[in-house]
């Protein structure tokens, strides 16, 4: 777990209580309402930015790889309120890799599962900067959800992290029964760098015995060409800058072609028979518009897929669900989906 020093603990302690005023008094604190191409930016979300304007919070291009992650972290566990009640969590090697397995109470055995992987950029994001996400999804659905801590660029760059994705997936199909969960109630999701790797791994697994039975898809990053409309008119300003996103993908590709498929799903030449899903996508996020259009392609394929678009929130939502209210909704509403893919 993070460990915040007292300055750290007192500015989370700060924005939560401001967050948590009354609607009026927060959106009189976020100052003129934002909008963009007909949106409008959730009062909640505009405070949150400005507070982080205010405390001069750098974004993560302009600092060394090392400092970006512990700001993720840290930015992370201050904005948990509460944390829900769980059977257990524990660690395991798993597939070459750490996963935390998070267990609700009254898990039932064989159970269904949820594999994730964090966002971060494929450079950032740790089993401890979604520990509350993925704790919320385990005591919400409920299931096991098993969070992995794949490889990470710069140091391992592309294909390293979906090699783990993969190799950590059937792993866990292999070592169910001991895992005590169901392998074919096993669902992938993600958010960002997180949704692309459960994306690519929906695509590798697609002649596998036993697949992933759902994907959940949280603002996936599928297209690493960054040429969607929405890259420009919201790439600044709405917490992930353009050129974080850049710096992002400049590393974690390391020169290889932004189109392979592996990098980029959206570019698949054949989406039939891929499992279910629902992708949900943030009107003030770069990656919205490939979003929408990964979807396009999934129902031109014939794949169930449900899409839950969120016009007010922002590129980093899931994160902020115990202090945002439309955050929650949209946290819930999600859990709502996996919970019946996973009892089906």
């Amino acid at each position: 777990m993070v460990r915040l020093n007292r300055v750290q603990r007192f500015e989370g302690m700060a924005a939560r209580a401001l967050l948590a005023l009354p609607h009026a008094a927060v959106a009189q604190l976020a100052g003129e309402p934002i909008e963009r191409q007909g949106r409008r930016l959730d009062a909640q979300v505009q405070l949150l930015l400005r507070l982080s304007r205010l405390t001069g919070k750098p974004h993560s291009h302009q600092l060394s790889v090392a400092r970006a992650r512990r700001l993720m972290d840290v930015s992370a566990a201050q904005m948990v309120a509460q944390r829900s009640p769980l059977a257990s969590i524990e660690e395991r090697h798993i597939g070459g890799c750490t996963v935390r397995i998070y267990r609700p109470l009254a898990a039932p055995q064989h159970g269904p599962a949820l594999l994730y992987f964090h966002g971060g950029g494929y450079l950032l994001g740790s089993l401890d900067s979604h520990d509350a996400p993925c704790r919320e999804l385990a005591a919400r659905c409920p299931c096991t959800v098993l969070s992995v801590d794949y490889r990470l660029a710069p140091e391992h760059p592309y294909p390293a992290a979906v090699d783990d994705a993969l190799m950590v997936f059937r792993a866990v199909v292999a070592q169910a029964p001991a895992l005590g969960i169901d392998a074919r109630r096993i669902a992938v999701g993600g958010d960002s760098a997180g949704g692309n790797l459960a994306a690519v791994l929906s695509q590798d697994t697609i002649a596998d015995t036993v697949r992933p039975c759902f994907q959940l898809l949280i603002y996936p990053a599928v297209d690493m060409t960054m040429s969607s409309d929405s890259m420009v008119t919201m790439g600044a300003g709405f917490y992930l800058e353009r050129d974080t996103i850049t710096w992002f993908c400049d590393h974690y590709l390391n020169g290889a072609d932004p189109r392979q498929v592996r990098a980029s799903p959206l570019f698949a030449s054949d989406m039939a028979g891929l499992p279910p899903a629902l992708v949900i996508t943030a009107g003030f996020d770069p990656l919205r518009d490939e979003g929408d259009a990964y979807v396009a392609r999934l129902r031109e394929a014939g794949v169930k897929v449900a899409h839950h678009q969120h016009p007010s929130l922002f590129h980093g939502f899931w994160n902020t669900t115990t202090v945002i209210r439309e955050a929650e909704r949209a946290f819930d509403e999600a859990v709502g989906v996996l919970r019946s893919e996973l009892s089906s």
